[in-house]
């Protein structure tokens, strides 16, 4: 018989009623690519998207499907339209997720209908500034256009609102990681929390936010994670484990999961 840790059941049971929305599944897609051409290590969307699965396979309440979205990703709009969130992973997402006609208008029809919608990295990128805009309707902030900012740093994160239940049990700590940093935010900053804050260049700069959508649904974005051991950091692993749950409409416990 396989044997249970206590950490691995405290999660089970911590997680398992925090989606006490019926009994009939959520269907969530971790959407990946292969390599962008960044060094190993860095950008590895397949390996941290399998991470995040080993979490979130605990939750009874969603069913959880890992997705490869290289393109052209024929199938995309399709497979999104029987979903109910999305986390995405993958290369310049705010561009890809307008690259495709019906793509955009799958993702459009998602987040209109309540869906989650989470975003990590690189995600949230687009070289082009006619993206940002479309993208800012979906996750409410984006690193885009030609005077994004990005900057690889060792540095204090800090915890901006406590209160909120993505950052339940978080406190403020140090790490080492490629941020993007000076985001671009929807205009009507309504239901918009700034989650952490990371010291740059002498200023707290927000790169991790929510955003509670006024047609309904919930979307949460995080800019670091360009590298693939930062997963180890237990302040990460809980930061993003409870803002996809946050996004899919879950309850987060007043501790924060107690995550392995």
């Amino acid at each position: 018989m396989k044997k249970i840790t206590l950490a691995a059941l405290t999660l089970c049971i911590l997680i398992s009623g925090s989606l006490a929305q019926g009994t009939s599944k959520k269907k969530m897609l971790l959407l990946w690519q292969g390599p962008d051409g960044h060094p190993p290590q860095a950008h590895e969307y397949e390996a941290g998207q399998k991470i995040l699965l080993k979490f979130l396979d605990k939750m009874p309440e969603l069913d959880v499907v890992l997705v490869r979205a290289d393109e052209p990703w024929r199938a995309g709009p399709e497979i999104l339209a029987k979903a109910d969130g999305v986390v995405l992973f993958l290369a310049e997402g705010a561009k890809w997720t307008q690259q495709d006609s019906q793509r955009a208008a799958a993702l459009g029809a998602l987040a209109k209908r309540g869906g989650g919608i989470a975003i990590l990295h690189w995600a949230m990128g687009t070289r082009e500034a006619k993206n940002i805009e479309p993208f800012l309707q979906l996750a409410g902030g984006c690193h885009g256009g030609p005077d994004r900012k990005y900057k690889i740093v060792s540095t204090n994160v800090h915890v901006a609102d406590p209160k909120h239940p993505v950052t339940h049990g978080l406190k403020d700590f140090k790490v080492h990681d490629e941020f993007y940093y000076r985001l671009k935010f929807i205009k009507a900053k309504e239901g918009l929390t700034p989650l952490l804050q990371a010291d740059i260049d002498g200023q707290a700069e927000t790169v991790a936010w929510a955003w509670q959508r006024p047609g309904g649904g919930r979307s949460f974005g995080f800019s670091g994670l360009h590298f693939h051991e930062n997963w180890g950091v237990p302040e990460y692993r809980r930061l993003i484990v409870q803002g996809v749950v946050w996004s899919m409409g879950g309850v987060i416990p007043v501790e924060g999961f107690n995550l392995p």
